[in-house]
């Protein structure tokens, strides 16, 4: 494809201004529409690493700055600040790992002194209208059926092209695209916005979960179809990553996540809850997540004839009430926040996560910080957090009986579980969100760098 018009800007710094959408009176340059084909700066090589021809020293200048200093707002002293839209397909008042993740990003970027804008469902008037002193909009949303708290955003692509317009973003940051995230990268492809999709939620695999197996091909195309529109797209485990290439996507690279190991701390333990929630001294089997059919939160049912135990389950979802009639021996405490939960997740004694379709797991790594050691399937994002008979314990997908030995393996040995309750402290002690935040801004910049460069090519 050769491309109509090059522009002489300069290599754009965090803050560079964008061209007008539509060619607007005043824009410092003409829009030039850069297809796919173009970015082929951006490669996977045979060892399936990550590489992009824009990862200058530049670039490495700004991810150790960012750790180790550069003044008051570490990235942010070169060049003025980055304009971040984030289009996400789920946010507040939803609780949920998207949403996590897009509140950590937004109280980086106000630290550092960026701009930012979200775009994300309503929620039925329910969304906030600023975060961090960053405006929300709120697009109009319903909820799939039988999956209420989940808004799916039906606005037209011309919508995102005026508030980009409005907005002049430097970089868009789409987080778990599916719907919402489509029609804003659509928009970023077509005028060259650079874009950096999030790869987080494993939705095409939902889709027998929820009694639909035929549609899991159609909804991986449509994943891959979505993030090709991408300048790059982040994936959060190794596992999450080969899926995306295996598939066809191509421009893949890694962003984890980080962890409050200040609020999640072993120090939390409270023996006055413990003896509230296990008054005859019982060990505790802790579940944090939603309640929902991908969680798979019923295999927790072979642990509950294990004696001296009790489950405790905090989350709430659409199978609550169904789980509560298969496990009524559990303990179910609901949704969490604040202190709250910290608080409960150090008073237990292991971790059990059953999920086979979890990209990463953020809940694992609180548990890792609270010391509590974790076992969950040797699928997607476990295999990268859980060292085997150091940090916790991975069992074959579908092999109850190992969980259930697992277990029983912990739980019956106190200098073990407290060994294994130190190595998983010490292992996610230091990935804290500011790194990887930090880490973020260059990728942003990656992005950046490599629209710029195949316009001037």
């Amino acid at each position: 494809m050769e491309v109509a018009e090059k522009t002489n800007q300069k290599a754009p710094t965090f803050g560079c201004r964008r061209p007008a959408l539509h060619g607007a009176a005043g824009s410092s340059g003409t829009v030039v529409r850069i297809g796919l084909q173009d970015y082929q700066r951006v490669t996977r090589s045979d060892e399936s690493h990550y590489h992009t021809c824009s990862l200058t020293i530049r670039n490495l200048v700004f991810y150790v700055l960012s750790i180790f200093g550069g003044g008051e707002h570490g990235i942010t002293n070169y060049g003025r600040g980055v304009r971040v839209a984030i289009v996400t397909e789920t946010f507040l008042p939803q609780v949920n790992g998207v949403t996590h993740s897009v509140m950590r990003v937004l109280e980086h970027l106000a630290a550092h002194g960026h701009e930012a804008l979200v775009i994300a469902p309503s929620a039925g008037g329910k969304a906030p209208k600023e975060y961090m002193g960053y405006q929300v909009i709120g697009l109009p949303s319903m909820a799939l059926p039988g999956y209420q708290d989940f808004r799916v955003s039906t606005s037209p692509i011309w919508r995102f092209e005026r508030i980009f317009d409005d907005f002049r973003p430097d970089v868009v940051h789409l987080a778990a695209p599916y719907v919402l995230g489509q029609r804003a990268a659509v928009v970023t492809n077509r005028f060259e916005l650079p874009s950096v999709a999030i790869y987080q939620t494993e939705v095409p695999s939902y889709a027998a979960k929820y009694g639909i197996p035929q549609a899991e091909p159609l909804l991986w195309k449509w994943v891959r179809n979505t993030h090709q529109l991408a300048t790059m797209t982040l994936a959060p485990s190794t596992y999450a990553r080969k899926q995306l290439v295996d598939i066809g996507v191509q421009r893949v690279g890694l962003w984890g996540r980080g962890v409050d190991s200040v609020r999640f701390d072993p120090a939390k333990r409270d023996s006055a809850l413990r003896r509230e929630l296990a008054p005859n001294g019982e060990k505790l089997i802790g579940y944090v997540g939603r309640l929902a059919g991908e969680k798979q939160v019923e295999d927790l049912a072979v642990l509950q004839d294990l004696p001296n135990t009790r489950t405790v389950i905090i989350g709430d979802g659409p199978k609550r009430a169904e789980l509560e009639q298969l496990l009524p021996r559990a303990i179910f405490l609901g949704q969490m926040t604040g202190e709250q939960l910290p608080r409960t997740l150090a008073s237990m004694d292991i971790f059990v996560h059953p999920g086979e379709l979890e990209t990463f797991c953020q809940s694992i790594q609180e548990a890792q910080a609270s010391g509590i050691p974790p076992i969950a399937p040797a699928r997607g994002g476990p295999i990268d957090l859980i060292e085997p008979s150091r940090t916790g314990w991975l069992y074959p997908p579908g092999d109850l009986d190992a969980m259930r030995g697992y277990a029983i393996d912990l739980l019956g040995d106190d200098r073990k579980r407290q060994v294994f309750a130190e190595s998983c402290r010490s292992a996610v002690v230091g990935r804290t969100w500011e790194s990887m935040c930090a880490q973020l801004m260059t990728h942003y910049q990656e992005a950046i760098d490599v629209v710029h460069d195949a316009r001037v090519a």
